[in-house]
């Protein structure tokens, strides 16, 4: 099999595609349509109601890279949407607003009493300080707002208590034997480790059009320009000060070949895996990477990945963002019409704390 290579420009890493595998993946996201957009969510109330930005990513099937970290990573064998921006603060406070939430909390990134100088609170922040499990509660209920099911697997109340699994015989419709804590009928999630890292470091049109990987989220071997915000290309925000605090979501620097923004430094972020990527208990540590707005170069790679984080935990660089399967659509439960017509189609289709 002939193959392609990048060569970093900091280090002797390469990232390796196979070219079969990266035609199957161009000719499969042809066929593909784009389903991103923007998706409104909450009640009709004051201040309950929001927009969320989605941004398709195609080309299913791509080879993984085995140079980063996790070793392998960003192999994924279906088209989903990654939000285009991190969760913002205003987002929370809406959900907040919403009855019957259960109530989401952040860190306070003022400089008043009880607070740090990190910032402020605005409102297009990225929502920073909030844990695993709280990011969880959220996506569920945005999974609810459209019809489907929920995602995660909660049987307390508490707004920091742990996930269970889903079980097979207990959630026959929700289980997936390859991954535990995603129903298999929710389509808004916490993106896994796989599917953040091809949204950030995965460029289809590399190498000619067969695929291939970078060191860092903005398309490059280099890392980008450190800024304090704006959209240019090839900057991210990172190398600041604490007092700084990071960008508005929507000012955090270039956009990942893909066009999502914020993968690279802002705030860190959630992955939907364990850190040991079995996702075998709802109390497995978490994993984050992405690196924050006082981060250094390596903290936002490709090569930087933390895996031993309790999913209660929070903190002031610690924010997380959302994927989905069709961000365009709102499927109710399936009814045996549906499933009906399914079948029909088918004949046509062959605990550590962050290091500053």
């Amino acid at each position: 099999m002939f193959l392609f290579k990048f060569t970093s420009l900091r280090s002797t890493r390469s990232r390796v595609l196979g070219v079969a595998a990266g035609a199957v993946a161009a000719a499969a996201s042809m066929a593909a349509p784009s389903l991103a957009g923007t998706v409104t969510f909450g009640g009709n109330g004051v201040g309950q109601s929001f927009g969320m930005d989605f941004v398709t990513i195609g080309n299913l099937g791509n080879a993984a890279d085995t140079t980063g970290a996790p070793n392998s990573a960003g192999s994924v064998g279906r088209t989903y949407d990654m939000n285009t921006f991190e969760v913002s603060r205003g987002m929370i406070e809406a959900y907040n607003a919403n009855p019957g939430v259960v109530r989401i909390t952040m860190q306070d990134m003022s400089a008043g009493a009880g607070g740090s100088n990190n910032g402020g609170n605005g409102v297009d922040r990225p929502a920073t300080g909030t844990s695993w499990n709280e990011a969880a509660r959220f996506v569920n209920w945005l999974n609810t707002q459209k019809g489907f099911a929920p995602a995660y697997k909660f049987t307390t109340n508490g707004f920091n208590d742990n996930i269970v699994l889903w079980d097979q015989t207990a959630d026959p419709l929700d289980f997936d034997a390859s991954n535990r804590y995603r129903s298999k009928r929710s389509n808004f999630f916490l993106p896994s480790f796989n599917e953040w890292y091809k949204a950030a470091y995965y460029d289809p049109s590399a190498n000619s059009g067969a695929g291939g990987y970078w060191d860092y989220a903005n398309g490059s071997n280099t890392a980008p320009t450190a800024v304090a915000g704006g959209t240019a290309a090839n900057t991210a925000v990172y190398l600041r000060t604490a007092s700084q605090g990071p960008a508005d979501v929507k000012n955090a620097g270039g956009l990942s070949p893909y066009g999502v923004m914020g993968l690279g430094g802002n705030a860190i972020e959630w992955e939907e895996s364990s850190g040991d990527l079995l996702n075998s208990a709802g109390s497995s540590d978490r994993a984050y990477r992405g690196g924050a707005w006082q981060s250094v170069a390596e903290r936002i790679s490709a090569s930087w990945r933390v895996g031993d984080v309790d999913p209660t935990f929070e903190d002031n660089e610690l924010g997380f963002r959302v994927a989905s399967y069709n961000s365009d659509a709102v499927v109710p439960e399936p009814s045996m019409m549906v499933i009906g017509m399914v079948f029909g189609l088918g004949g046509l289709a062959a605990k550590r704390r962050l290091k500053k």
